[in-house]
Protein backbone atom coordinates (compact mmCIF):
# COMPACT_ATOMS: atom_id res chain seq x y z
CA UNK A 1 0.00 0.00 0.00
CA UNK A 2 2.55 2.29 0.93
CA UNK A 3 4.73 1.49 -2.31
CA UNK A 4 1.25 2.46 -4.41
CA UNK A 5 0.84 5.92 -2.65
CA UNK A 6 4.35 6.48 -3.36
CA UNK A 7 4.30 6.13 -7.14
CA UNK A 8 1.47 8.28 -6.87
CA UNK A 9 2.95 10.96 -5.46
CA UNK A 10 6.13 10.49 -7.46
CA UNK A 11 3.57 10.58 -10.51
CA UNK A 12 2.36 13.90 -9.63
CA UNK A 13 5.43 15.65 -9.32
CA UNK A 14 6.51 14.05 -12.64
CA UNK A 15 3.02 15.76 -13.70
CA UNK A 16 3.71 18.79 -12.24
CA UNK A 17 7.54 19.35 -13.87
CA UNK A 18 5.71 18.28 -17.09
CA UNK A 19 3.08 21.27 -16.47
CA UNK A 20 6.13 23.99 -16.08
CA UNK A 21 8.65 21.50 -18.33
CA UNK A 22 8.07 20.08 -22.18
CA UNK A 23 8.68 16.91 -22.00
CA UNK A 24 11.39 15.47 -23.33
CA UNK A 25 11.61 13.66 -26.68
CA UNK A 26 8.85 13.59 -29.53
CA UNK A 27 8.54 14.93 -33.01
CA UNK A 28 10.36 17.85 -32.39
CA UNK A 29 13.62 15.46 -32.44
CA UNK A 30 13.21 14.22 -35.84
CA UNK A 31 14.98 16.32 -37.73
CA UNK A 32 17.96 16.52 -35.60
CA UNK A 33 18.11 12.75 -35.48
CA UNK A 34 16.94 11.88 -39.12
CA UNK A 35 19.67 14.99 -40.79
CA UNK A 36 23.02 12.42 -38.94
CA UNK A 37 21.41 9.81 -41.28
CA UNK A 38 21.20 11.33 -44.25
CA UNK A 39 24.46 12.12 -44.15
CA UNK A 40 25.63 9.17 -43.30
CA UNK A 41 24.18 7.07 -46.48
CA UNK A 42 24.84 10.15 -48.52
CA UNK A 43 28.86 9.36 -47.77
CA UNK A 44 28.20 6.20 -47.43
CA UNK A 45 26.20 5.31 -50.65
CA UNK A 46 27.79 8.29 -52.62
CA UNK A 47 31.59 6.68 -52.15
CA UNK A 48 30.34 2.97 -52.30
CA UNK A 49 28.18 2.88 -55.63
CA UNK A 50 31.39 4.17 -57.82
CA UNK A 51 34.03 2.99 -55.39
CA UNK A 52 35.66 0.84 -58.15
CA UNK A 53 36.10 3.54 -59.90
CA UNK A 54 37.72 6.15 -58.31
CA UNK A 55 40.00 2.75 -57.14
CA UNK A 56 41.24 1.66 -60.27
CA UNK A 57 40.88 5.57 -62.58
CA UNK A 58 42.30 7.47 -59.76
CA UNK A 59 44.96 5.15 -57.73
CA UNK A 60 45.18 3.00 -60.66
CA UNK A 61 44.28 -0.04 -58.91
CA UNK A 62 44.28 -3.49 -60.91
CA UNK A 63 41.09 -4.73 -60.75
CA UNK A 64 41.23 -7.86 -58.66
CA UNK A 65 42.80 -5.55 -56.01
CA UNK A 66 40.75 -2.62 -56.05
CA UNK A 67 37.64 -5.90 -55.72
CA UNK A 68 39.01 -7.27 -53.09
CA UNK A 69 39.69 -3.43 -50.72
CA UNK A 70 35.98 -3.15 -51.98
CA UNK A 71 34.45 -6.15 -50.15
CA UNK A 72 36.65 -6.08 -47.52
CA UNK A 73 35.60 -2.32 -46.70
CA UNK A 74 31.85 -3.60 -47.00
CA UNK A 75 32.43 -6.51 -44.65
CA UNK A 76 34.13 -4.89 -42.61
CA UNK A 77 31.11 -2.32 -42.25
CA UNK A 78 29.17 -5.15 -41.79
CA UNK A 79 30.48 -6.05 -38.94
CA UNK A 80 31.09 -2.95 -36.71
CA UNK A 81 27.42 -2.16 -36.03
CA UNK A 82 27.45 -5.06 -33.95
CA UNK A 83 31.09 -3.57 -31.76
CA UNK A 84 28.81 -0.12 -31.41
CA UNK A 85 25.88 -1.47 -30.36
CA UNK A 86 27.18 -3.16 -27.47
CA UNK A 87 29.14 -0.23 -26.26
CA UNK A 88 25.87 1.68 -26.60
CA UNK A 89 24.25 -0.78 -24.47
CA UNK A 90 26.83 -1.36 -22.56
CA UNK A 91 28.54 1.50 -21.24
CA UNK A 92 28.66 5.05 -23.67
CA UNK A 93 24.55 5.23 -24.16
CA UNK A 94 23.00 5.64 -27.62
CA UNK A 95 23.54 9.63 -28.09
CA UNK A 96 27.53 9.23 -27.42
CA UNK A 97 28.01 6.38 -29.17
CA UNK A 98 26.63 8.30 -32.06
CA UNK A 99 28.33 11.45 -31.37
CA UNK A 100 31.68 9.80 -30.84
CA UNK A 101 31.04 7.82 -34.35
CA UNK A 102 30.02 10.82 -36.11
CA UNK A 103 33.19 12.22 -35.41
CA UNK A 104 35.11 9.40 -36.08
CA UNK A 105 33.70 8.76 -39.40
CA UNK A 106 34.23 12.66 -40.39
CA UNK A 107 37.80 12.41 -39.96
CA UNK A 108 37.86 9.54 -42.19
CA UNK A 109 35.73 11.22 -44.85
CA UNK A 110 37.62 14.16 -44.30
CA UNK A 111 41.06 12.15 -44.71
CA UNK A 112 39.03 10.58 -48.42
CA UNK A 113 38.58 13.91 -49.55
CA UNK A 114 41.58 15.08 -48.89
CA UNK A 115 43.41 12.29 -50.83
CA UNK A 116 41.48 12.72 -53.66
CA UNK A 117 42.61 16.56 -53.45
CA UNK A 118 46.16 16.46 -52.79
CA UNK A 119 48.43 15.39 -55.61
CA UNK A 120 50.93 13.83 -53.18
CA UNK A 121 48.21 11.28 -51.82
CA UNK A 122 47.51 9.89 -55.07
CA UNK A 123 49.76 8.55 -58.08
CA UNK A 124 49.84 10.91 -61.03
CA UNK A 125 47.31 10.32 -63.91
CA UNK A 126 48.20 8.48 -66.92
CA UNK A 127 47.85 9.95 -70.50
CA UNK A 128 47.44 7.94 -73.86
CA UNK A 129 48.83 4.43 -73.89
CA UNK A 130 51.74 5.00 -71.19
CA UNK A 131 51.92 2.73 -68.33
CA UNK A 132 49.90 4.15 -65.04
CA UNK A 133 51.51 4.13 -62.08
CA UNK A 134 50.46 2.26 -58.88
CA UNK A 135 49.45 4.21 -55.64
CA UNK A 136 52.22 3.52 -53.26
CA UNK A 137 52.62 2.11 -50.06
CA UNK A 138 52.02 5.26 -48.47
CA UNK A 139 49.29 6.67 -50.92
CA UNK A 140 47.15 3.37 -50.03
CA UNK A 141 48.12 3.77 -46.38
CA UNK A 142 45.85 6.87 -46.10
CA UNK A 143 43.08 4.75 -48.33
CA UNK A 144 42.65 1.92 -45.92
CA UNK A 145 42.85 4.54 -42.72
CA UNK A 146 40.44 6.72 -44.10
CA UNK A 147 38.02 3.31 -45.08
CA UNK A 148 38.58 2.06 -41.81
CA UNK A 149 37.68 5.12 -40.00
CA UNK A 150 34.65 5.33 -41.72
CA UNK A 151 33.59 1.74 -41.21
CA UNK A 152 34.08 2.13 -37.37
CA UNK A 153 32.07 5.34 -37.52
CA UNK A 154 29.30 3.96 -39.50
CA UNK A 155 29.45 1.07 -37.25
CA UNK A 156 28.26 3.31 -34.36
CA UNK A 157 25.94 5.02 -36.10
CA UNK A 158 23.88 2.43 -37.89
CA UNK A 159 22.33 0.41 -35.07
CA UNK A 160 21.93 3.67 -33.02
CA UNK A 161 20.28 5.90 -34.46
CA UNK A 162 17.21 3.94 -35.37
CA UNK A 163 16.88 3.12 -32.22
CA UNK A 164 17.86 6.42 -30.40
CA UNK A 165 14.58 8.06 -32.81
CA UNK A 166 12.39 5.35 -31.66
CA UNK A 167 13.33 5.68 -27.86
CA UNK A 168 11.88 9.80 -28.53
CA UNK A 169 8.17 8.34 -28.24
CA UNK A 170 7.26 7.53 -24.83
CA UNK A 171 5.57 3.99 -25.02
CA UNK A 172 3.31 4.88 -21.72
CA UNK A 173 2.55 8.17 -23.15
CA UNK A 174 -1.01 7.37 -25.22
CA UNK A 175 -0.45 10.48 -27.80
CA UNK A 176 2.90 9.30 -28.26
CA UNK A 177 3.15 5.53 -28.39
CA UNK A 178 1.63 4.92 -32.22
CA UNK A 179 4.01 7.17 -33.13
CA UNK A 180 7.02 4.41 -33.28
CA UNK A 181 5.62 2.70 -36.16
CA UNK A 182 5.19 5.80 -38.34
CA UNK A 183 8.79 6.15 -37.33
CA UNK A 184 9.76 3.09 -39.04
CA UNK A 185 8.42 4.37 -42.35
CA UNK A 186 10.04 7.79 -41.98
CA UNK A 187 13.37 6.29 -41.30
CA UNK A 188 13.22 4.16 -44.43
CA UNK A 189 12.12 6.76 -46.40
CA UNK A 190 14.48 9.36 -45.48
CA UNK A 191 17.56 6.79 -45.92
CA UNK A 192 16.28 5.89 -49.49
CA UNK A 193 15.82 9.28 -50.17
CA UNK A 194 19.58 10.18 -49.47
CA UNK A 195 20.57 6.90 -51.53
CA UNK A 196 18.67 8.22 -54.65
CA UNK A 197 20.66 11.57 -54.25
CA UNK A 198 24.01 9.72 -53.88
CA UNK A 199 23.26 7.43 -56.91
CA UNK A 200 22.18 10.34 -58.65
CA UNK A 201 23.73 13.46 -58.25
CA UNK A 202 26.30 12.40 -56.40
CA UNK A 203 28.01 9.96 -58.88
CA UNK A 204 27.13 12.30 -61.18
CA UNK A 205 29.21 14.99 -60.06
CA UNK A 206 32.09 12.28 -59.25
CA UNK A 207 32.22 11.44 -62.71
CA UNK A 208 31.52 14.97 -64.61
CA UNK A 209 33.25 17.21 -62.23
CA UNK A 210 35.84 15.86 -59.90
CA UNK A 211 36.48 13.45 -56.99
CA UNK A 212 37.68 16.45 -54.50
CA UNK A 213 34.00 18.11 -55.19
CA UNK A 214 32.13 14.46 -55.14
CA UNK A 215 33.72 13.49 -51.87
CA UNK A 216 33.63 17.28 -50.17
CA UNK A 217 29.97 17.37 -50.67
CA UNK A 218 29.14 14.05 -48.28
CA UNK A 219 31.77 15.37 -45.81
CA UNK A 220 30.64 18.43 -45.42
CA UNK A 221 27.22 17.37 -45.44
CA UNK A 222 28.47 15.02 -42.52
CA UNK A 223 29.87 18.15 -40.38
CA UNK A 224 26.87 19.71 -40.62
CA UNK A 225 25.04 17.04 -38.99
CA UNK A 226 26.84 16.49 -36.45
CA UNK A 227 26.33 20.18 -35.21
CA UNK A 228 22.82 19.62 -35.56
CA UNK A 229 22.62 16.29 -33.90
CA UNK A 230 24.17 17.53 -31.08
CA UNK A 231 22.48 20.57 -31.00
CA UNK A 232 19.47 18.65 -30.31
CA UNK A 233 20.98 17.38 -26.92
CA UNK A 234 18.65 19.27 -24.27
CA UNK A 235 15.44 17.92 -26.38
CA UNK A 236 16.07 14.48 -26.52
CA UNK A 237 15.27 11.65 -24.12
CA UNK A 238 18.03 9.44 -22.88
CA UNK A 239 18.03 6.30 -21.96
CA UNK A 240 21.15 5.14 -19.75
CA UNK A 241 23.21 2.46 -20.66
CA UNK A 242 22.47 -0.44 -17.88
CA UNK A 243 25.58 -2.74 -18.56
CA UNK A 244 26.78 -5.80 -20.98
CA UNK A 245 23.41 -7.29 -22.31
CA UNK A 246 25.47 -9.50 -23.49
CA UNK A 247 27.00 -10.73 -19.72
CA UNK A 248 23.19 -10.93 -17.87
CA UNK A 249 22.25 -13.71 -21.19
CA UNK A 250 25.57 -15.44 -20.92
CA UNK A 251 24.42 -15.06 -16.97
CA UNK A 252 21.10 -16.25 -16.92
CA UNK A 253 22.46 -19.36 -18.87
CA UNK A 254 25.01 -20.20 -16.42
CA UNK A 255 22.84 -20.58 -13.71
CA UNK A 256 20.08 -22.69 -15.37
CA UNK A 257 22.95 -24.65 -16.71
CA UNK A 258 24.01 -25.40 -12.48
CA UNK A 259 20.57 -25.86 -11.69
CA UNK A 260 19.48 -28.43 -14.35
CA UNK A 261 18.59 -31.33 -12.34
CA UNK A 262 16.47 -29.01 -10.24
CA UNK A 263 12.91 -29.94 -10.53
CA UNK A 264 10.41 -27.09 -11.70
CA UNK A 265 8.08 -25.57 -9.52
CA UNK A 266 4.79 -25.97 -9.34
CA UNK A 267 3.82 -22.11 -9.36
CA UNK A 268 5.48 -19.71 -11.43
CA UNK A 269 5.13 -17.36 -8.96
CA UNK A 270 8.02 -18.78 -6.90
CA UNK A 271 9.86 -17.72 -9.61
CA UNK A 272 12.49 -15.07 -8.25
CA UNK A 273 11.64 -11.50 -8.95
CA UNK A 274 13.53 -8.51 -7.74
CA UNK A 275 12.32 -5.34 -8.98
CA UNK A 276 15.02 -2.94 -7.99
CA UNK A 277 17.50 -4.71 -9.12
CA UNK A 278 15.71 -4.66 -12.55
CA UNK A 279 14.65 -1.22 -12.36
CA UNK A 280 17.70 0.01 -14.99
CA UNK A 281 16.92 -2.68 -17.65
CA UNK A 282 12.68 -2.62 -17.54
CA UNK A 283 12.48 1.59 -17.45
CA UNK A 284 9.47 0.46 -19.94
CA UNK A 285 7.92 -2.06 -18.31
CA UNK A 286 8.49 -5.27 -16.68
CA UNK A 287 9.13 -8.73 -18.91
CA UNK A 288 6.77 -11.65 -17.48
CA UNK A 289 6.66 -15.19 -17.05
CA UNK A 290 5.79 -17.11 -20.03
CA UNK A 291 5.62 -21.05 -20.28
CA UNK A 292 7.82 -21.90 -23.27
CA UNK A 293 11.88 -23.01 -22.84
CA UNK A 294 10.63 -23.68 -19.31
CA UNK A 295 14.70 -25.74 -19.01
CA UNK A 296 15.45 -21.39 -18.50
CA UNK A 297 13.11 -20.93 -15.48
CA UNK A 298 15.61 -22.86 -13.33
CA UNK A 299 17.84 -20.37 -13.26
CA UNK A 300 14.84 -18.40 -11.09
CA UNK A 301 14.58 -20.83 -8.56
CA UNK A 302 15.79 -19.66 -5.56
CA UNK A 303 17.60 -22.32 -3.55
CA UNK A 304 19.57 -22.22 0.04
CA UNK A 305 23.34 -22.35 -1.99
CA UNK A 306 21.76 -18.63 -3.07
CA UNK A 307 22.39 -17.71 0.70
CA UNK A 308 19.56 -14.32 0.27
CA UNK A 309 19.87 -11.56 2.54
CA UNK A 310 17.49 -8.84 2.71
CA UNK A 311 18.61 -6.14 0.51
CA UNK A 312 21.32 -7.93 -0.69
CA UNK A 313 21.45 -8.35 -4.01
CA UNK A 314 21.88 -12.56 -5.21
CA UNK A 315 25.27 -13.63 -7.49
CA UNK A 316 23.47 -13.35 -11.05
CA UNK A 317 25.73 -16.55 -11.78
CA UNK A 318 23.66 -18.40 -9.96
CA UNK A 319 20.12 -16.75 -9.30
CA UNK A 320 18.51 -15.00 -12.15
CA UNK A 321 14.64 -12.78 -11.95
CA UNK A 322 12.09 -13.69 -14.54
CA UNK A 323 12.78 -10.50 -16.04
CA UNK A 324 16.51 -11.54 -17.43
CA UNK A 325 15.22 -15.07 -17.76
CA UNK A 326 12.51 -13.37 -20.31
CA UNK A 327 14.99 -11.50 -22.02
CA UNK A 328 17.36 -14.32 -23.02
CA UNK A 329 13.76 -16.12 -23.93
CA UNK A 330 12.96 -13.04 -26.29
CA UNK A 331 16.37 -13.06 -27.89
CA UNK A 332 15.76 -16.68 -28.62
CA UNK A 333 12.37 -16.37 -29.89
CA UNK A 334 13.55 -13.38 -32.76
CA UNK A 335 16.48 -15.97 -34.25
CA UNK A 336 13.97 -17.93 -36.55
CA UNK A 337 11.99 -15.03 -37.56
CA UNK A 338 15.23 -12.39 -37.93
CA UNK A 339 16.92 -15.51 -40.18
CA UNK A 340 14.22 -15.56 -42.52
CA UNK A 341 15.11 -12.24 -44.22
CA UNK A 342 18.30 -13.29 -45.10
CA UNK A 343 17.39 -15.44 -48.29
CA UNK A 344 15.58 -11.88 -49.16
CA UNK A 345 18.74 -9.83 -48.81
CA UNK A 346 19.96 -13.31 -51.07
CA UNK A 347 17.57 -11.90 -53.87
CA UNK A 348 17.78 -8.31 -53.65
CA UNK A 349 22.15 -8.83 -54.00
CA UNK A 350 21.59 -9.98 -57.54
CA UNK A 351 20.52 -6.56 -58.50
CA UNK A 352 23.96 -5.34 -58.15
CA UNK A 353 25.39 -8.60 -60.69
CA UNK A 354 23.72 -10.07 -63.26
CA UNK A 355 20.64 -8.05 -63.31
CA UNK A 356 23.56 -5.06 -63.72
CA UNK A 357 25.25 -7.45 -66.46
CA UNK A 358 21.61 -7.80 -68.18
CA UNK A 359 21.36 -4.13 -68.02
CA UNK A 360 24.76 -3.99 -70.06
CA UNK A 361 23.88 -6.18 -73.24
CA UNK A 362 20.51 -4.13 -73.86
CA UNK A 363 19.83 -0.71 -75.07
CA UNK A 364 19.76 1.75 -72.61
CA UNK A 365 19.18 4.96 -75.08
CA UNK A 366 16.37 7.54 -73.52
CA UNK A 367 17.31 9.72 -76.90
CA UNK A 368 20.26 9.38 -79.33
CA UNK A 369 22.85 10.77 -77.82
CA UNK A 370 22.07 10.23 -73.84
CA UNK A 371 21.91 6.38 -72.75
CA UNK A 372 21.05 5.23 -68.81
CA UNK A 373 24.33 4.03 -67.15
CA UNK A 374 23.49 0.35 -66.27
CA UNK A 375 24.79 0.83 -62.01
CA UNK A 376 22.08 3.56 -62.43
CA UNK A 377 19.09 1.12 -63.04
CA UNK A 378 19.00 0.76 -59.06
CA UNK A 379 17.36 4.18 -59.28
CA UNK A 380 13.73 2.34 -60.12
CA UNK A 381 14.32 0.14 -56.92
CA UNK A 382 15.12 2.97 -54.97
CA UNK A 383 12.15 5.01 -56.52
CA UNK A 384 9.16 2.40 -56.20
CA UNK A 385 10.50 2.25 -52.47
CA UNK A 386 9.95 5.53 -51.62
CA UNK A 387 6.63 5.51 -53.08
CA UNK A 388 5.45 2.39 -51.53
CA UNK A 389 6.59 3.90 -48.39
CA UNK A 390 4.62 6.81 -49.04
CA UNK A 391 1.53 4.82 -50.42
CA UNK A 392 1.75 2.58 -47.45
CA UNK A 393 2.04 5.38 -44.87
CA UNK A 394 -0.92 7.29 -45.89
CA UNK A 395 -3.56 5.12 -47.99
CA UNK A 396 -3.39 1.18 -46.87
CA UNK A 397 -2.77 1.96 -42.89
CA UNK A 398 -5.58 3.61 -43.03
CA UNK A 399 -7.77 1.31 -45.19
CA UNK A 400 -6.58 -1.65 -42.95
CA UNK A 401 -7.09 -0.24 -40.26
CA UNK A 402 -11.16 -0.17 -40.98
CA UNK A 403 -10.40 -4.36 -40.74
CA UNK A 404 -8.21 -5.14 -38.09
CA UNK A 405 -8.78 -2.85 -35.55
CA UNK A 406 -5.11 -1.93 -34.87
CA UNK A 407 -3.63 1.77 -35.29
CA UNK A 408 -0.89 0.66 -37.08
CA UNK A 409 -2.90 -1.33 -39.88
CA UNK A 410 -1.70 -4.34 -39.81
CA UNK A 411 1.41 -6.67 -37.81
CA UNK A 412 5.19 -6.44 -38.56
CA UNK A 413 4.70 -10.32 -39.10
CA UNK A 414 2.20 -9.51 -41.62
CA UNK A 415 4.15 -7.02 -43.03
CA UNK A 416 7.25 -9.12 -43.54
CA UNK A 417 5.11 -12.00 -45.09
CA UNK A 418 3.66 -9.46 -47.91
CA UNK A 419 7.25 -8.62 -48.98
CA UNK A 420 8.28 -11.86 -48.85
CA UNK A 421 5.77 -12.38 -51.58
CA UNK A 422 6.44 -9.96 -53.95
CA UNK A 423 10.10 -10.45 -53.73
CA UNK A 424 9.46 -13.99 -54.87
CA UNK A 425 7.48 -12.28 -57.60
CA UNK A 426 10.44 -10.48 -58.31
CA UNK A 427 12.90 -12.84 -59.23
CA UNK A 428 9.45 -14.71 -61.15
CA UNK A 429 9.43 -11.62 -63.32
CA UNK A 430 13.62 -11.87 -64.23
CA UNK A 431 13.53 -15.20 -65.27
CA UNK A 432 11.14 -14.59 -67.84
CA UNK A 433 12.57 -11.58 -68.89
CA UNK A 434 15.77 -13.07 -69.26
CA UNK A 435 13.86 -15.93 -71.60
CA UNK A 436 13.03 -12.61 -73.33
CA UNK A 437 16.49 -11.15 -73.91
CA UNK A 438 17.79 -14.49 -74.85
CA UNK A 439 15.02 -14.61 -77.64
CA UNK A 440 16.04 -11.50 -79.02
CA UNK A 441 19.25 -11.96 -79.15
CA UNK A 442 19.13 -15.34 -81.01
CA UNK A 443 16.65 -13.76 -83.44
CA UNK A 444 19.37 -11.45 -84.45
CA UNK A 445 22.18 -13.68 -84.57
CA UNK A 446 24.17 -12.07 -81.42
CA UNK A 447 24.17 -15.13 -79.20
CA UNK A 448 27.68 -15.57 -79.73
CA UNK A 449 28.69 -12.10 -79.51
CA UNK A 450 28.34 -11.73 -76.04
CA UNK A 451 29.56 -8.24 -75.85
CA UNK A 452 27.10 -6.68 -78.32
CA UNK A 453 23.86 -4.50 -77.53
CA UNK A 454 20.55 -6.80 -77.74
CA UNK A 455 17.66 -4.56 -79.66
CA UNK A 456 15.84 -5.23 -76.49
CA UNK A 457 14.99 -2.21 -74.22
CA UNK A 458 16.34 -1.90 -70.56
CA UNK A 459 13.10 -0.68 -69.16
CA UNK A 460 12.18 -4.67 -70.07
CA UNK A 461 14.48 -4.59 -66.14
CA UNK A 462 12.11 -2.43 -64.66
CA UNK A 463 9.85 -4.58 -63.14
CA UNK A 464 11.93 -6.55 -61.55
CA UNK A 465 13.83 -3.80 -59.45
CA UNK A 466 10.60 -1.95 -58.97
CA UNK A 467 9.08 -5.13 -57.34
CA UNK A 468 12.48 -5.31 -55.16
CA UNK A 469 12.06 -2.23 -54.20
CA UNK A 470 8.69 -2.62 -53.26
CA UNK A 471 9.59 -6.07 -51.02
CA UNK A 472 12.01 -3.43 -49.73
CA UNK A 473 9.07 -1.54 -48.57
CA UNK A 474 7.45 -4.46 -46.88
CA UNK A 475 9.93 -6.49 -45.63
CA UNK A 476 13.39 -4.87 -44.52
CA UNK A 477 10.79 -1.78 -42.49
CA UNK A 478 8.80 -4.48 -41.07
CA UNK A 479 12.20 -7.08 -40.57
CA UNK A 480 13.65 -3.29 -38.81
CA UNK A 481 10.87 -2.91 -36.68
CA UNK A 482 10.42 -6.51 -35.18
CA UNK A 483 13.77 -6.25 -33.76
CA UNK A 484 13.21 -3.35 -32.42
CA UNK A 485 9.95 -3.89 -30.50
CA UNK A 486 10.90 -7.36 -29.49
CA UNK A 487 14.19 -6.75 -28.41
CA UNK A 488 14.29 -6.10 -25.04
CA UNK A 489 14.22 -2.86 -23.85
CA UNK A 490 18.04 -2.63 -22.72
CA UNK A 491 19.55 -4.43 -26.22
CA UNK A 492 18.12 -2.32 -28.62
CA UNK A 493 20.80 -0.90 -30.56
CA UNK A 494 22.12 -4.24 -30.48
CA UNK A 495 18.87 -6.01 -31.50
CA UNK A 496 18.99 -3.15 -34.67
CA UNK A 497 22.41 -4.36 -34.97
CA UNK A 498 21.35 -7.62 -35.95
CA UNK A 499 18.97 -5.99 -39.09
CA UNK A 500 22.42 -5.05 -40.56
CA UNK A 501 23.90 -8.32 -39.79
CA UNK A 502 21.17 -10.00 -41.53
CA UNK A 503 21.75 -7.97 -44.97
CA UNK A 504 25.94 -8.68 -44.59
CA UNK A 505 25.02 -12.86 -43.89
CA UNK A 506 22.54 -12.24 -47.48
CA UNK A 507 25.34 -10.73 -49.14
CA UNK A 508 27.70 -13.88 -48.69
CA UNK A 509 25.05 -16.27 -49.02
CA UNK A 510 24.65 -14.95 -52.60
CA UNK A 511 28.35 -15.25 -53.00
CA UNK A 512 28.62 -18.85 -51.83
CA UNK A 513 25.07 -19.28 -54.31
CA UNK A 514 26.76 -18.43 -57.26
CA UNK A 515 29.68 -20.23 -56.69
CA UNK A 516 27.96 -23.48 -56.22
CA UNK A 517 25.93 -22.66 -59.14
CA UNK A 518 28.67 -21.89 -61.06
CA UNK A 519 30.64 -24.99 -60.09
CA UNK A 520 27.90 -27.88 -60.55
CA UNK A 521 25.79 -26.54 -63.27
CA UNK A 522 29.42 -26.90 -65.52
CA UNK A 523 28.30 -29.06 -68.57
CA UNK A 524 31.29 -31.17 -70.07
CA UNK A 525 31.89 -28.46 -72.78
CA UNK A 526 32.36 -25.99 -69.70
CA UNK A 527 29.30 -24.16 -70.23
CA UNK A 528 27.62 -23.77 -67.26
CA UNK A 529 24.62 -21.90 -66.12
CA UNK A 530 26.77 -18.57 -65.17
CA UNK A 531 29.21 -17.58 -67.96
CA UNK A 532 31.57 -15.44 -67.25
CA UNK A 533 32.14 -14.00 -70.71
CA UNK A 534 28.40 -14.48 -72.57
CA UNK A 535 25.53 -14.11 -70.16
CA UNK A 536 23.70 -15.21 -74.39
CA UNK A 537 24.89 -18.99 -74.13
CA UNK A 538 24.02 -19.02 -70.04
CA UNK A 539 20.72 -20.37 -68.07
CA UNK A 540 20.67 -17.07 -66.34
CA UNK A 541 16.85 -17.28 -65.89
CA UNK A 542 17.19 -20.93 -63.98
CA UNK A 543 19.37 -19.52 -61.29
CA UNK A 544 16.89 -16.72 -61.28
CA UNK A 545 13.86 -20.05 -60.82
CA UNK A 546 16.16 -21.34 -58.04
CA UNK A 547 16.16 -18.15 -55.89
CA UNK A 548 12.51 -17.91 -56.45
CA UNK A 549 12.21 -21.93 -55.36
CA UNK A 550 13.86 -21.02 -52.65
CA UNK A 551 12.06 -18.29 -51.79
CA UNK A 552 9.20 -20.11 -51.70
CA UNK A 553 10.90 -22.62 -49.00
CA UNK A 554 11.96 -19.51 -47.03
CA UNK A 555 7.86 -18.39 -47.30
CA UNK A 556 6.65 -21.76 -46.02
CA UNK A 557 9.21 -22.12 -43.04
CA UNK A 558 8.44 -17.91 -42.11
CA UNK A 559 4.87 -18.39 -41.77
CA UNK A 560 5.26 -21.50 -40.09
CA UNK A 561 7.49 -19.53 -37.73
CA UNK A 562 5.14 -16.46 -37.50
CA UNK A 563 2.19 -18.73 -36.07
CA UNK A 564 3.91 -20.12 -33.30
CA UNK A 565 5.65 -17.59 -32.35
CA UNK A 566 5.31 -15.77 -28.97
CA UNK A 567 5.20 -12.16 -28.44
CA UNK A 568 6.70 -10.77 -25.53
CA UNK A 569 4.41 -10.33 -22.47
CA UNK A 570 5.34 -6.45 -21.01
CA UNK A 571 3.96 -5.60 -17.55
CA UNK A 572 3.63 -2.02 -17.50
CA UNK A 573 4.70 -0.19 -14.76
CA UNK A 574 1.21 2.10 -14.70
CA UNK A 575 -1.58 -0.54 -16.05
CA UNK A 576 -3.92 2.50 -15.80
CA UNK A 577 -1.73 3.85 -18.89
CA UNK A 578 -2.32 1.67 -21.66
CA UNK A 579 -0.38 1.53 -24.73
CA UNK A 580 -1.55 0.91 -28.58
CA UNK A 581 -1.01 -3.05 -27.86
CA UNK A 582 -4.21 -5.15 -25.94
CA UNK A 583 -4.19 -5.28 -22.17
CA UNK A 584 -4.85 -8.92 -20.55
CA UNK A 585 -5.16 -8.97 -16.54
CA UNK A 586 -2.53 -6.44 -16.36
CA UNK A 587 -0.49 -7.05 -18.79
CA UNK A 588 0.50 -4.94 -22.13
CA UNK A 589 1.45 -7.69 -25.17
CA UNK A 590 3.58 -6.13 -27.35
CA UNK A 591 1.75 -5.79 -30.93
CA UNK A 592 0.18 -9.03 -30.68
CA UNK A 593 -1.80 -10.28 -34.19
Amino acid sequence: MEKKIDNNINKIEEQTRHGTRRAKGGLITMPFIFANEICEKLAVVGFHANMISYLTTQLHLPLTKAANTLTNFGGTSSLTPLLGAFLADSFAGRFWTITIASIVYQIGMTLLTLSAILPNLRPPPCHGEEACREADTGQLTVLYVALLLAAVGSGGIRPCVVAFGADQFDESDPKQTTKTWNYFNWYYFCMGASMLVAVTVLVYVQDNVGWGLGLGIPTVAMLFSIVTFMGGYPLYRHMDPAGSPFTRLIQVSMAAFRKRKLPMVSNPNLLYENDEIDAPISLGGKLIHTTHMRFLDKAAIVTEQDNLKPGQAPNPWRLSTVHRVEELKSVIRMGPIGAAGILLITAYAQQGTFSLQQAKTMDRHITESFQIPAGSMSVFTIVSMLLTIVFYDRVFVRFARRFTGLERGITFLHRMGIGFVISILATLVAGFVEIKRKRVAMAHGLVDKGHSVVPISVFWLAPQYGLHGIAEAFMSIGHLEFFYDQAPESMRSTATALFWTAISIGNYVSTLLVTLVHRFSAGPDGRNWLPDNNLNRGKLEYFYWLITGLQVVNLLYYVWCAKIYTFKPVQVHDSTEKGNGPVRDGVELSNTV
